[in-house]
C-alpha cells in the first residue's frame, strides 16, 4: 500500500515537473496582463487580459502564435454579438443562450477554428452576464484580449523552454518503443514463439500516442526557436529531430507489419532464416545509438554504420523464406533498414544504394525487395492505428 502510494506521488511530481515551466509562465503572464492593461492601456477592469494570457499559454505548448489571433477574433466576435443584442432583448436564460449560438455561429461561418468558435461563446456569455455592455465598450475588450495574448507571447520569448530538451524527452520515449519492440519480436522469432509476437504487436498498437506527441514536440520547439531569441541558435539542431521524426515513425509502422507476420510465420510453421533475430538486435542497438547521438548533437554518422552492418546479412546467400508470411518478413526487415538510414539524414535513393542487394543484379528478387514495403490498412501514412 505504501509503495503504491508513493509511486503514485513519484507520477505526480514527475508529470509537475514536466509542466512546471509552463505553469510558472502562465501565471506570471496572466498577473503582468492585468498589470500592463491596468497601468499603460488605462483599463479599469481588464477581464479580459488575464485570460487571453492563460488561454494563449495554456498547459499544452504549439500554435501559440495561431492562438494569439484565435483569441482576438472570438473575442471581438463574442463581444460584438452579446454587446448588440443584450442591450436590446435584455439578459436571461435564452437571452443568453441565444447570444451564444449566434455568436458561436458567426465565429463557425468565419471558418475559424475551436478556438474562435469557444472563445466568441465564453465572451458572449460574459457580456450577457457578468460584463453587460454598460461596463465596457467591444473595442477595450479586444484590446484587453490582445494586450493579454501579446504579454503571453512575451513572457514565453523571455522564459522559454528549451526545444532540444523537450525533443530529447518524447524521442526518448518513441525511440525505446521502437527498440524494445525489435529486440522482444527477435527473441520470439528465436524462440519460436507465436504469443511473445503477438504480445509485441499488441504493444506496437498502442504506440501512435507516442508518436503524436513527439511531433508535438518538435512543432513547440520550431515556434519556440521563431519568438524566442535566445533559442535561435538551436534551429539547426532541432533540425536533426525533424529529419528523424518520420523515417522513424515509418521504422514503427514498418516493425509494426513485421511483427503481423513473424506472428503469422510462427503460426503456420514457415522457417525463419536464423540469421534474423541477429539482424533486428543490431537494429534496436542503432535506434538506440540513434537517440545518443542526437542528443549529444552529433550527426549520426556511428548510427548510420551500424545500420549498414547489420543490413550486410540481408543477402540472398545469408537468408531465405520458404513461405509468404516469411518473405514478408525479409521484405520489412530490409524496409526498417531504409526507414533507419532516412532518419540519419540520407535520402530514399541514399539509403537505398547502401544497402547490399538482396539478389543478384538483374534477379527479380532484388527489384522486389527495394520496393515499397508491404502495409497493412492500419499503417498506411496519415491513419490512426487501431488499438
Amino acid at each position: 500500500m505504501v509503495g503504491a502510494v508513493r509511486e503514485a506521488v513519484g507520477r505526480a511530481l514527475t508529470r509537475w515537473r514536466g509542466a512546471a515551466l509552463v505553469i510558472v509562465q502562465t501565471a506570471l503572464s496572466a498577473g503582468l496582463a492585468w498589470v500592463v492593461a491596468t497601468l499603460v492601456v488605462g483599463h479599469q477592469h481588464p477581464f479580459f487580459a488575464p485570460i487571453a494570457a492563460v488561454v494563449c499559454l495554456g498547459v499544452s505548448l504549439g500554435q501559440r502564435l495561431r492562438r494569439v489571433s484565435e483569441l482576438v477574433v472570438g473575442v471581438s466576435v463574442g463581444v460584438g454579438v452579446g454587446d448588440a443584442l443584450i442591450g436590446w432583448i435584455g439578459s436571461g436564460p435564452w437571452q443568453i443562450a441565444l447570444v451564444v449560438a449566434l455568436a458561436m455561429s458567426a465565429a463557425v461561418l468565419l471558418d475559424g477554428g475551436s478556438v474562435i468558435a469557444l472563445q466568441a461563446g465564453s465572451s458572449a456569455v460574459l457580456v450577457a452576464t457578468l460584463l453587460p455592455p454598460s461596463a465596457g465598450g467591444g473595442f477595450d475588450r479586444m484590446i484587453d484580449a490582445l494586450t493579454g495574448g501579446l504579454v503571453g507571447l512575451a513572457v514565453a520569448a523571455l522564459l522559454p523552454a528549451n526545444p532540444v530538451t523537450v525533443a530529447q524527452r518524447q524521442l526518448k520515449a518513441l525511440t525505446n518503443t521502437l527498440s524494445s519492440a525489435l529486440r522482444n519480436l527477435a527473441e520470439a522469432l528465436a524462440e519460436k514463439d507465436a504469443v511473445k509476437a503477438a504480445g509485441v504487436l499488441a504493444e506496437l498498437r498502442t504506440s501512435q500516442g507516442t508518436i503524436d506527441d513527439f511531433k508535438t514536440a518538435l512543432q513547440t520547439g520550431s515556434e519556440i526557436t521563431k519568438i524566442a531569441p535566445i533559442r535561435w541558435r538551436s534551429k539547426d539542431e532541432l533540425g536533426r529531430y525533424h529529419t528523424a521524426a518520420g523515417p522513424v515513425d515509418y521504422a514503427i509502422r514498418n516493425t509494426r507489419v513485421l511483427a503481423r507476420r513473424s506472428m503469422a510465420a510462427l503460426k503456420a510453421g514457415e522457417r525463419i532464416p536464423d540469421g534474423v533475430p541477429e539482424v533486428l538486435k543490431d537494429y534496436a542497438d542503432a535506434v538506440d545509438c540513434l537517440k545518443g547521438e542526437l542528443e549529444k548533437g552529433r550527426e549520426p554518422r556511428q548510427t548510420r554504420e551500424a545500420v549498414r552492418d547489420a543490413a550486410r546479412l540481408l543477402t540472398a546467400r545469408r537468408l531465405g523464406g520458404d513461405g509468404f508470411s516469411s518473405k514478408v518478413v525479409l521484405a520489412q526487415i530490409r524496409s526498417v533498414a531504409v526507414d533507419l538510414l532516412q532518419a540519419t539524414g540520407l535520402s530514399r535513393g541514399e539509403a537505398m544504394e547502401a544497402l547490399p542487394p538482396l539478389s543478384p543484379p538483374g534477379d527479380a528478387g532484388d527489384r522486389a525487395g527495394v520496393g515499397e514495403p508491404a502495409r497493412d490498412r492500419e499503417d498506411r501514412p496519415g491513419r490512426t492505428n487501431r488499438p
